[in-house]
């Protein structure tokens, strides 16, 4: 592995912006860095304008796929988003989700090419659209099948064989337009539903602390001296793999609408927007007895872990396939506004890309 051609790729990734639905400049880039290193790729249609880069094996069927989103977050500071690097780490958006972890594939894969040609049974994918609808992974699959993946998102280096479940609910309450002076707290729909969100955070923490739950995007139709005639929230839930989330749901909906003071008056709405499960793999399969063997080889000390965000990971499973998520940083620095990625694990997860490579076709 080449730490220059890493770098360089990179910083070539985060400068250019690339959050959800505006992919195309970055996939242009990758499919011309790719025909430059030898490597003829597919653009696999996603919808009208976006597209999937795929470089499939030539001749056999695909037995790995090492899969990495190349879209973002949109940018807290459009004017302020590119690559850095300062005492030893790489910063900008993207760096840990996950244009650090594409770019370990892209220069592990291309390596192993190199040595075994182009006939190889592993895919390479680099797909659009994870940080919003997914899109980009669904139609992976509508085309593709395979029974093993490596998904690069940030995990330290940790080998996660099990993944969270995710759901996203839509909370809401509808009422009429009234006079400010007129109001009263039984006629508003903001407070009805900032009461209804008090509640459901009052039985996640109460009966399920094992689930992650985030509330976001809490927004009221523009009232001016009036009270808003609706107002709506996002709930994020991540549960383990374990989780009954059908219970869950069940019981989060009875919560939400359970508001008999204001029943009449403001009326509540509850819409399950995504609901997708976890998984866990057992400590087995020639992909895990490769890794196994690339981390041995590399005197990296073997950890698992378990990946407590939503990813294509999920939607992976759900189709049949066997995700492992494995990549350089930390899931705790993605989305952030000072996200970095250390650049010597970058060079680690590259090489364990490559070894675990040849070890799976030994």
């Amino acid at each position: 592995m080449d730490p220059k051609k890493l770098k360089h790729l990179i910083n070539r990734m985060i400068d250019i912006y690339s959050p959800s639905g505006k992919e195309n400049d970055l996939l242009d880039y990758l499919r011309g860095y790719l025909k430059r290193r030898g490597v003829k790729s597919i653009a696999q249609p996603v919808d009208d304008n976006r597209y999937n880069l795929i470089v499939p094996p030539e001749g056999d069927d695909i037995q790995l796929a090492l899969i990495g989103h190349i879209d973002t977050v949109a940018a807290y500071d459009i004017e302020d988003y590119g690559f850095f690097e300062e005492n030893g780490r790489i910063y900008g958006l993207g760096a840990a989700d996950m244009k650090s972890g594409c770019a370990a594939m892209i220069e592990a894969f291309l390596a192993f090419r190199e040595e075994k040609g182009s006939a190889v049974p592993v895919a390479l994918c680099l797909v659009v659209g994870e940080e919003e609808s997914g899109d980009g992974a669904k139609a992976l699959i509508d085309e593709y099948h395979f029974p093993w993946a490596v998904i690069g998102e940030p995990t330290d280096l940790a080998v996660c064989l099990s993944c969270y479940g995710y759901l996203e609910i839509q909370v809401a309450a509808t009422g009429k337009r009234v006079h400010a002076s007129m109001a009263g707290n039984r006629k508003n729909a903001t407070e009805t539903l900032l009461n209804t969100m008090l509640r459901i955070s009052h039985f996640l923490r109460e009966k399920h602390p094992e689930l992650v739950y985030n509330f976001r995007d809490l927004y009221s139709n523009p009232s001016g001296f009036s009270t808003p005639d609706r107002c709506e929230a996002w709930l994020d839930i991540h549960a383990p793999a374990s989780a009954p989330l059908g219970e869950i749901v069940t019981a989060i909906e009875e919560v939400s609408l359970n508001n008999q003071t204001s029943r009449n008056i403001i009326e509540p709405h509850f819409h399950i927007e995504t609901i997708d499960a976890g998984y866990e793999l057992p400590e087995k399969g020639e992909v895990v007895k490769s890794l196994k063997q690339a981390y041995e080889n590399l005197e990296i000390n073997w950890q698992t872990g378990n990946f407590q965000s939503h990813s294509d990971a999920n939607q992976l499973w759900g189709a049949g396939i066997k995700p492992v998520v494995l990549g350089p940083g930390s899931l705790a620095e993605a989305h952030s506004t000072d996200e970095s990625v250390e650049f010597d694990q970058v060079c680690r997860c590259a090489d364990i890309y490559l070894h675990m490579l040849r070890s799976f076709l030994a």
